[in-house]
């Protein structure tokens, strides 16, 4: 070896020897141990790579079996390390029972080299010539053997690293990089092993100045390194892993079958080969998408890996997003999904009770097929939920229940069902279909996670049934108001007809009345027609059609109608851009509180005229008049009059139409006195 990398090789053993010492004072057991073993170990392959190269041959071969002995002592030390590393105390014993079979099985792999000598693993012709090695058989699947824990422990480390939280990524990045850089390049180096059937030991070089880098991430990490880090591996990362070791099983078993075709020839082995590999991927696929493999992992890992069968924050987290569900059919299937994922079951329905049919009706279903079930309150199945509390589990059999709804169980396959409590019935229920995994055991924690889902589900449910009531409630109010709107422009046109009727007998005759009795009553079908019109469009955001329109001419217009009403009009002919027909309501509603304000015969003056930018519409009487209290707190209140027959709208809404207008309206009043009522409008209303 040249000098340059004998010179790297000391160091780079020297580097990690004394992070392994470091270890055991840095990291807390078994964490240290494991680390101090690991780098030791890695240290050691660097001092044989070198004692291989500088020793003569008949050390060398020494130095070779020392080699293979120290990967055997690689592989559990590797695997032990990945496993505790910044993780928790006791998690490795958690990992289940494959990862303690694979444990195992490690130590078995050291025994390998002391059972069978060096020329049973691999042989060289010329080793002093050319530094390569040549794998036998065995020799081969040994280092498969090695390659497979290696992966396995980088996916430990990979598994780490993605549950460590910001902080505690923090302080442990350094390491996990680089005793992932140690990993990776010892997988370059087998890989290489295993696809040419040699060991070339020139990467010796290669391995200890990358070895030497790693090093150094140490060093480093261990300066800012925070002692108290301890990560917990979530559910999620075990499911993780569990996908990538059996893609990785599946790359083993691909190269291990190429091992194999090698020996055959002919375009038919390859062929053959080729479709086995996509079989074999194809059928993987459909095993990692099976419902019953996937309930099958999730089991297997809830019972070895960890205390509790549930990730209680995952759950609470999935539990609270699906119960934001905007509208109610969306809510109702987030609640039978969450059932249906987190308990292993096929399909679930909702049975609500309907107040109209005294029942509890299906609501919603999720992948069952149920749909005209009804179910009574005195039902023994309700009865029992509704004196425990409890959820109903098929395998309890329950004598009277089943004996009951035993068409119902056997029809649907049904498993559990949850009640959704109240405070004086049941809300309604839950019913679950078959299970995914027919021998799954449930125990407490399932049972009080479905009454804990069950009761944050009711909440939810009852808030948007409140909401809807709330909702129906206010569209109801909203046609109310409506109806109440179109009753006061029916009342004004209604006081229009009954002046004129009180006044026809006395005044028919009149040829003046005669013509203002026509024109009143063609404006009150116009009006009246209008109204029904705007009943079509209720739905719609009233929209002004502004024109031009003279002021006095709507004024003398609005008055004739009031045909036998004392009004009198005056001032100038003043141009605006409004809605005709809104400005109309304006004055007739004006108008006829003036006449109804005033006493018979009294007279009610109406005037147009300008000021400043402002066109004005005045109207003036002598009537009663109105309190400062009244005008300052209810005048323009919607629903307030001082009317006895009054709808309290008719102020408010010409209010409403004037400010659409960009106007204004003004009141001056006294009691006793009269009221004067002035309407300003801008001349420069833009045309629609």
């Amino acid at each position: 070896m040249p000098d340059f990398g004998f010179i790297i090789a000391i160091v780079t053993a020297a580097l990690l020897i004394g992070l392994a010492v470091w270890g055991l004072n840095l990291f807390v057991w078994p964490s240290s141990g494991f680390m101090t073993g690991t780098l030791g170990i890695t240290a050691l392959l660097v001092l044989l790579d070198l004692g291989v190269f500088s020793a003569s041959p008949e050390r060398s071969l020494f130095f070779l079996n020392c080699t293979l002995y120290a990967e055997g002592f690689m592989i559990p030390l590797w695997l032990f390390c990945s496993l505790t590393f910044a993780r928790k105390p006791g998690q490795w014993y958690l990992s289940g029972k494959f990862i303690r079979f694979a444990l195992v099985f490690s130590f078995l792999v050291v025994l390998l080299p002391l059972w069978f000598p060096l020329t049973t693993f691999y042989y060289s012709p010329d080793f002093l010539n050319e530094r390569v090695l040549f794998l036998t058989s065995t020799g081969f699947l040994y280092y498969v053997v090695i390659m497979f824990y290696l992966v396995l422990a980088l996916i430990q480390f990979e598994t780490t690293l993605t549950n460590a939280s910001p902080q505690a990524l923090s302080s442990i990045k350094f390491h996990l990089i680089a005793l992932s850089l140690i990993l990776a390049v010892q997988v370059f180096y087998y890989s290489q092993a295993i696809l040419y059937r040699t060991i070339n030991m020139g990467y010796g070089q290669l391995r200890a100045f990358m070895f030497l880098v790693a090093a150094m991430m140490m060093v480093y990490g261990n300066i800012k390194r925070d002692n108290d880090i301890k990560i917990t591996i979530s559910r999620q990362m075990a499911l993780k892993s569990v996908v990538l070791f059996s893609v990785g099983i599946y790359l083993v078993v691909l190269g291990v079958m190429g091992e194999g075709l090698k020996y055959c020839s002919g375009n038919f082995s390859r062929s053959f080969g080729v479709s086995l590999a996509f079989l074999l991927g194809t059928g993987l696929l459909l095993l990692m998408l099976s419902d019953r493999v996937r309930r099958e992992v999730k089991v297997v890992l809830h019972k070895n890996f960890y205390q509790n069968k549930h990730d209680y924050r995952t759950q609470w987290l999935l539990l609270t997003e699906k119960l934001s569900s905007p509208s109610w059919d969306d809510l109702l299937q987030s609640v039978l999904e969450i059932y249906t994922v987190t308990f292993g079951i096929s399909g679930a329905t909702l049975f609500l009770y309907e107040e109209n049919r005294g029942a509890y009706l299906v609501s919603a279903t999720y992948q069952m097929k149920m749909k005209n079930e009804i179910i009574l309150p005195n039902n023994s199945l309700v009865q029992f939920m509704q004196e425990k509390g409890w959820v109903f589990f098929i395998r309890d059999q329950v004598k009277d229940v089943v004996e009951e709804n035993r068409q119902l169980f056997d029809e649907h396959q049904i498993s559990f069902i949850v009640p959704l409590p109240d405070t004086y019935r049941l809300e309604g229920f839950i019913v679950l279909g078959k299970m995914v995994k027919p021998d799954e055991a449930y125990i407490y924690e399932d049972f009080d996670l479905m009454k804990t889902f069950a009761r944050q589900a009711v909440q939810a449910i009852r808030q948007q049934r409140l909401s809807r009531a709330l909702l129906q409630t206010r569209e109801e109010a909203a046609v109310g108001n409506v109806a109440t709107f179109v009753m006061h422009d029916l009342k004004n046109q209604l006081t229009a007809l009954s002046l004129i009727s009180e006044n026809a007998p006395r005044l028919i005759t009149n040829p003046d009345f005669q013509k203002d009795l026509l024109l009143s009553l063609q404006g009150t079908v116009q009006k009246m027609q209008g109204l029904i019109g705007n009943l079509k469009t209720l739905d719609k955001q009233k929209l002004l059609y502004l024109e031009h329109a003279d002021l006095l001419d709507i004024l003398t217009e609005c008055s004739v109608q009031l045909a036998g009403a004392h009004i009198i009009v005056s001032g100038e002919h003043e141009f605006v851009n409004v809605d005709r027909a809104e400005i109309q309501k304006v004055v007739m509603n004006l108008l006829v509180n003036a006449v109804e304000a005033s006493a018979p015969g009294v007279p009610v003056n109406a005037e147009v005229g300008t000021m400043d930018e402002f066109a004005y519409l005045k109207v003036t009487d002598t009537g009663c008049g109105m309190s400062p209290q009244f005008v300052e707190s209810e005048l323009f209140v919607p629903f307030h009059s001082t009317k006895a027959s009054g709808l309290g709208i008719g102020l408010f809404q010409c209010r409403q139409i004037i400010q659409a207008h960009n106007g204004k309206i003004e009141v001056e009043t006294a009691l006793g006195k009269g009221s004067i009522f002035t309407v300003w409008l801008p001349y420069k209303q833009e045309l629609a």
